[in-house]
Parts: structure tokens; sequence; C-alpha cells
């Protein structure tokens, strides 16, 4: 008896230690979350109070409470998610499109000398040029239906992927190259064994910027004679003198746009395990 009381003690003592470690990194899981929210929190209560004291005018910046009425209504009636789903498909479909294409340029550029004095000039030329620039074109050579939509946000996202894997592949250290060499490997090889993986830190990092890109040309791409998406949105609230309209527009994007930054940030994190980063304090 006294045998068993033994071993369930040291088992209860044994599992005290674990729970506090799940608690810990609970706990630490959850710190982020809440400072990230801190701001924002502050930020509404404040606006929400102004707005009912008049300070805010309704026509110009409606409370935040108003704004939320409006996505409810617009969630009720099922329109909301039309909208939502057509924006986020267009700038999924342009972000697989940009990245595709910016991994090859990217790829061939950082590798050989050569072809970056060819096409990097061209290729940093258009880069200069604004978003709303391309729309009158896009709509001359494809009209205003899906195809120049998806390719316009493919040319925001394709940009700062180029640029991030040309910058990665340069970065390289030369010492790993020159091993990759010793042991045999053939051009193809080290490219994939040693180059691009040495690279992927930067070309992750490009991805995010691509990606944040892809939302903000997906407004300009929307104003080519879409009748669905939250840029759709912006301009009806627009043209109804709805500010609650845009501003949820806004929102929505300002939601979405973090949500899928937060999900490459995950894979970001997860794929780069092996850095030794430096620990923040």
């Amino acid at each position: 008896m006294a045998k068993h009381e033994g071993e369930l003690a040291s088992a209860l003592v044994a599992e005290r230690p674990a729970e506090q470690k799940k608690v810990r990194i609970k706990k630490r899981n959850l710190q982020p979350v809440i400072l990230g929210s801190l701001l924002p929190i502050i930020l509404v209560v404040a606006w929400e109070a102004l707005s009912r004291l008049g300070i805010f005018p309704s026509y110009q910046l409606p409370a935040p409470s108003t704004i939320l009425a409006t996505i409810q209504k617009m969630a009720q009636d099922g329109s909301l998610w039309g909208h939502v789903g057509i924006t986020t498909y267009r700038v999924f479909l342009g972000f697989i499109l940009g990245t595709a294409v910016a991994v090859v340029f990217g790829s061939f550029v950082g590798f050989y000398k050569k072809a970056e004095y060819l096409f990097d000039p061209m290729i940093q030329a258009f880069r200069s040029i604004p978003s709303l620039a391309w729309v009158p074109l896009f709509i001359l050579w494809m009209g205003i239906g899906e195809p120049s939509k998806v390719t316009m946000i493919a040319v925001g996202v394709f940009f700062p992927v180029y640029l991030n894997i040309v910058s990665g592949i340069a970065g390289v250290d030369r010492k790993l190259i020159e091993v990759g060499k010793m042991y045999g490997l053939s051009t193809f090889r080290l490219v994939t064994r040693v180059i691009l993986p040495a690279s992927l830190p930067s070309f992750l990092v490009g991805l995010r910027s691509g990606l944040g890109l892809g939302w903000m040309f997906v407004v300009a791409s929307e104003l080519m004679g879409a009748s669905q998406g939250l840029g759709y949105l912006l301009v009806l609230g627009q043209n109804t003198l709805s500010p609650e309209t845009i501003i949820a527009s806004i929102i929505l994007f300002a939601i979405i746009g973090k949500l899928t930054d937060w999900i490459l940030k995950v894979i970001e994190t997860r794929t780069l395990h092996w850095q030794d980063r430096l620990v923040k304090s």
C-alpha cells in the first residue's frame, strides 16, 4: 500500500513540471496576440467614444459600431462572402502567377551575369511604373474580365519576389558554392541543393512583400469594371456617398491581408527553424 502511494506521489510530482511547462508555453503563445490586439482595441474604443460625442461627423467617419452593423448586414444577406471570395480568389491566382514568373526570371538573372545585364535594366524600368498606369493598357488588351484583373495583381506580386530572389542568390556565400563544386555537383544540383536553399530566407521575405502588394494591386484591378469584390465596394460606397461601406471595405482588406500574411509568416518560421536567430528581449 505504501509502495503504491509512493509511486502515485512521484507520478504527481513528475506531472506538475510538465503541466507548468504547458502553461508557460500557452502564455508565451498568447502574449503576441494580446500585445498585438492592445493598440487596435484602444484606437477602436477612442474612435467610438469620439464619434458618439460628435467630434467625428458621421457623414465623414462613422462609428465602429455602425461599420460593424454594415458588415453584419452584408454577411446576413450573403453579399459579403461573394465580395470577399472573389477578391481572395483574384489575389490568390495573381500571387501564384506572379510568383512563378518571378522565380523563373529571378533564378536566371541571379545565377547568370549576362542575363542580369540583359534583363534587369528593363525589369527595373517596369518596376517604376505606377499600378494605375497599367489599367487602361490591360483593359485595351484583355478587356474588363478576369484575365486583366489577375494579370494586374501578378504584375504587383512579381517585382518584390523577383528582387528578393536575385538579392538572395547574389548573397549566397561563395564558399558554399565552392564546396558544392568540390563534391562534383552538377549545375542543376548546385542550384537546387545549395543556392536556392541558401537564398530561401530572402525568397520568403519576397513572398510576403509580394502578397502585400497583391492586396494593393487588387484595388486597382477591381476598378476595371468589376461588379463584385472589396474594391468594387469602395467604388460603390463612393458613388452612394456611404462612408460606412468604404471603411468596412478597408477594414476587410486589412483583416484578410493580415490573415494571409500571418499564414506566410508561420510557413516562414517553420521553414527556417534551422536558423540561429537573434532572440529579442
